[in-house]
């Protein structure tokens, strides 16, 4: 048995070569990231691993070189070029590996065993083709296991390095010099563990050809084992790589369909309102530029609602398709349609004049106008269309679809079927205050940013108080202290009334609680207006028990007024809810009496205390006049019925004579005295 000895200055040129190889293919192997011709990168990896195939080759021949052998020796040229044939295989793979986006675990596994199996291969590939006269080549399992072992976890520790590095973004040279340091270490380490595993063995001639063809046979077969797992190794990965890309196909195919989702509506699949936001940001940017106009058409069916009632909402639906359709083929490269609510479109014209987008308009109503032939149903229905134009009309997304909805809803008011360019007016300015002011009356309402006025109400005869109304005030924080003529109209069109109405009436009822306390009768009852929605809310009745539970006052001293329109609207409701409003010891008024479809037949069944009678009677009252008489009927007439009559709306002294003269009881107006807070009511400071 012989063991081999070494020239020292050839190992370490044996290492010098592979070291200066390595760092080649790793540098080749980065122009896959770099390249900016995609077509070419298949090119690149052949040639990376044609040079790491050679780095891995090199080092083991100038290692065998460097070794003294026992006798003289030859290589066989066909299992030389296999050994470089499977070290070129495993070093294409393993740099393809290391190019993939990612290197999950179990890819950097099979990646180090085929790059491990591949540098192992090589080697005793190598080994077979070997040929050392008289001497045959015996190998320690052990160590040649051994062996297989440092060429995997090396393999595997240069690929973790590998992909560190192509996710560095400085590519600097200590990384690419630790990857090749690494994968040279790897290499080398198991040339020289795979030749320590090595044993020479003389034998004679006969025996050595005996053993020679034995040998031989080994080596086939040891050369088609390693191919084999070679060849298995890398099936497996691009099996799995495989499986990863139709995943991140399937995955990125479902990111993009929610994505469109996300912009697109449902049922006609045009844009949505979310697409319009940031095209309307491209748009804007793009056309400010180059001080070019841009068309807003907003389209809205006419009586679309009564589509759904009578056909269903099925062929509404497929009414928008059809409709989103016709549409659909008057745009261009300059021009998008979107569905921006129910039966609502926007059209938008890049690059256009006023004259443009009007014929466009007109385009549109005629093919709305076209009949629509559904589920064997001709169906027939025109549309309104407002036209504003940017800059002119607004410089951002809301207030040019603002302007757009309000020249529509000016289409509709001239009767439908027909467009309307944007125009400011006085009109539309005081709309878009009262779309503010409307939006401020949420967070007053939070915020609770009211008050209650009071002002006075007066006997007839002598002129002492008896009583107060309570008027709400809206303290705005810019705009000051509001009157409620300016926000019950919004405030009854949101809902917000009920909030307001009851917090009215919690305050009525806590200054009761401090008039009680002080004595302060005068000033009471307190009279609270309540709205037509809450005066038939269904939480009414249980609020005023809890009231009068917290704050412990005489229901007396509260009356509550409605007006004759409320009361006469369901009549048969109100007579039931003031029967119960008065079961519970509330006072009760009839307001703006004159002012509605008022019947003395229904006003005898009402359970009511007062009534009052509208300033607008009171305004022009003259002796002798047509108002007069029309007051002296409904005073004798009221006070028959045994109800106290109130006049709204004193301001002059000949309108008080001829109201006491006539018999009215109580007066209440500027002349007498103005709604203050209470501490100017308290000081009598109201007049």
């Amino acid at each position: 048995m012989t063991h081999i000895h070494y020239d020292y200055s050839l190992v370490l040129g044996s290492v010098v070569v592979a070291l200066v190889v390595c760092y080649l293919a790793v540098s080749l192997e980065q122009l896959l990231f770099r390249s900016s011709k995609p077509k070419y990168e298949r090119m690149i990896l052949v040639a990376s691993g044609i040079i790491l195939g050679v780095a891995i080759w090199c080092m083991h021949f100038i290692g065998m070189q460097a070794s003294m052998m026992p006798g003289p020796y030859h290589f066989d040229f066909g299992l030389t070029f296999t050994s470089y044939i499977i070290a070129f295989i495993a070093s294409t793979f393993a740099i393809w590996l290391t190019t993939r986006p990612t290197l999950p675990f179990a890819r950097l596994i099979l990646g180090a065993v085929l790059m491990g199996l591949g540098i192992s291969g090589m080697h005793y590939t190598g080994m077979m083709g070997l040929m050392v006269k008289g001497h045959d080549i015996y190998y320690d399992p052990l160590v040649v296991t051994c062996s297989i072992v440092v060429a995997i976890c090396g393999s595997g520790l240069t690929f973790w390095l590998a992909f560190k590095n192509k996710l560095n973004q400085y590519r600097n040279l200590l990384a690419k010099l630790a990857v090749s340091a690494a994968l040279t270490m790897t290499i080398v380490s198991m040339h020289f563990i795979g030749m320590a595993a090595t044993k020479f063995i003389e034998i004679d001639v006969q025996q050595s050809l005996i053993q020679a063809q034995s040998s031989h046979d080994m080596l086939l077969f040891t050369v088609l084992f390693i191919t084999a797992l070679i060849f298995i190794a890398a099936f497996s990965v691009a099996l799995l790589e495989q499986r990863l890309e139709d995943r991140n196909k399937q995955l990125s195919k479902a990111n993009k369909e929610l994505a469109n989702q996300a912009v697109q509506d449902n049922l006609t699949k045009l844009p949505n309102r979310l697409f319009l936001a940031e095209y309307a940001h491209l748009l804007f940017t793009e056309h400010r530029s180059n001080q070019e106009k841009i068309a807003f058409l907003y389209i809205d069916l006419d009586r679309f609602k009564a589509v759904n009632d009578v056909f269903g909402h099925h062929v509404g639906d497929q009414l928008l398709i059809q409709l989103a359709n016709r549409i659909h083929r008057l745009l261009d490269s300059r021009s998008k349609l979107l569905r921006i609510g129910g039966d609502e479109f926007l059209m938008v014209l890049e690059h256009t004049e006023t004259e443009q987008a009007t014929q466009v308009a007109q385009r549109i109503l005629e093919i709305i106008q076209e009949s629509f032939l559904i589920a064997g149903k001709e169906i027939n229905l025109s549309g309104s269309i407002g036209i504003a134009m940017y800059p002119e009309h607004g410089s951002n997304l809301q207030d040019l679809l603002i302007n757009a909805d309000a020249a529509m809803l000016t289409s509709k008011y001239q009767g439908r079927n027909t467009y309307s360019i944007f125009s400011y007016t006085i009109d539309q300015h005081e709309t878009k205050s009262q779309t503010k002011l409307i939006n401020d009356l949420y967070k007053a309402v939070e915020e609770q940013q009211f008050i209650l006025f009071y002002q006075p109400k007066f006997n007839a005869g002598d002129l002492s108080m008896c009583g107060v109304e309570a008027l709400i005030r809206w303290k705005h924080p810019t705009l000051g202290l509001l009157t409620p003529n300016m926000f019950i109209g919004g405030a009854e069109k949101t809902g917000l009334i009920i909030p307001m109405g009851y917090w009215a009436l919690e305050q009525a009822c806590r200054q009761i609680q401090l008039w009680e306390d002080s004595e302060n009768e005068q000033f009471l009852p307190i009279a609270v207006n309540l709205s037509a929605i809450q005066f038939e809310h269904k939480h009414l009745f249980s609020t005023l028990e809890a009231l009068f539970d917290r704050y412990r006052i005489n229901p007396n001293h509260l009356m509550i007024e409605i007006t004759e329109s409320t009361a006469m609207h369901h009549i048969d409701i109100s007579i039931r809810t003031f029967e119960h409003l008065r079961s519970m010891g509330i006072k009760l008024a009839i307001d703006d009496f004159g002012t509605g479809h008022s019947s003395f037949l229904y006003l005898k069944n009402l359970p009511v205390d007062e009534l009052k009678i509208d300033k607008g009677f009171i305004h022009d009252l003259t002796a002798s006049s047509k108002e007069e008489m029309i007051l002296e009927s409904i005073v004798h007439l009221a006070i028959k019925l045994g109800l106290t009559v109130t006049a709204e709306g004193v301001e002059t002294p000949l309108q008080a004579e001829i109201l006491t003269r006539l018999g009215c009881q109580q007066m209440q107006g500027y002349l007498l005295g103005l709604p203050v807070d209470v501490a100017r009511l308290e000081a009598r400071e109201y007049v």
